[in-house]
């Protein structure tokens, strides 16, 4: 037998051995680990210091302040904000013609911001030394020629917290007796008693798109809801 038929059977006979050995299990991939969620830095409630605030603006209705402030992330940032004495919202209800379906007062002015007219709730901005009744029921008043018999304090909120400093406070008022209304002179007002159903859908069609009005609208129709339960 010669060197290369030896070497031949061994190379086999190494072959077989190879063939019937286990083969070892393959090692489990790694699964991916779920994606991080965005890193926040700092802690909530955090306090935020005021470097310093300057007057950039003083107006009859705001003033506008450039404040530097240190985050709660530890960087310094310059926010300009608008600062009001805040306003007051009134949702006027007459439930004495139907009280499944009751009249809401609204408004419908031309508003230079938007560059449009729009429906609203009775709306005025707070004077600095009146509370906030007191200036719900003069604006209410004002615009509108109505007084009411009965005033429920509902939400409070900020309209664009992000660069307005003005809160909102919504006020229910019931049971109303018509008067003369007593507008500025530089208000021109159409009002209008609108059943809730139809101010509902004027919500859902974009034809009230003023945002306090539709949360005072939604809000005390959800209440009703609430209440029949």
């Amino acid at each position: 037998m010669t060197s290369g038929t030896r070497t031949t059977k061994r190379t086999a006979r190494q072959a077989t051995k190879k063939s019937t050995k286990p083969a070892s299990p393959k090692p489990l991939k790694k699964t991916a680990k779920p994606a991080a969620a965005p890193s926040t830095k700092g802690k909530p409630g955090a306090k935020v210091a005021l470097i310093s605030s300057r007057l950039a603006y003083r107006g009859p209705l705001f003033d506008v302040y450039t404040d530097y402030v240190r985050e709660p992330e530890g960087e310094n940032s310059r926010r300009d904000v608008v600062r009001h004495s805040g306003s007051v919202v009134i949702l006027a209800i007459d439930a004495s013609q139907d009280p499944n379906d009751p009249l809401i007062v609204l408004e419908r002015q031309y508003r230079h911001a938007a560059g449009q007219y729009m429906w609203e709730v009775p709306a005025g901005r707070k004077e600095p030394e009146e509370s906030t009744l007191p200036g719900a029921k003069r604006e209410l008043l004002e615009e509108t020629g109505y007084r009411a018999k009965r005033w429920t304090k509902l939400v409070r909120f900020y309209a664009s917290p992000g660069f307005l400093g003005e809160w909102m406070q919504i006020y229910l008022a019931e049971g109303l007796s018509a008067g003369e209304s007593q507008p500025d002179e530089d208000e021109y007002i159409e009002c209008r008693l609108v059943p809730l159903s139809q101010a509902l859908e004027w919500i859902e069609n974009n034809k009230i798109i003023d945002g306090k009005s539709m949360i005072a609208i939604l809000l005390y129709s959800r209440m009703r809801s609430s209440s029949r339960r």
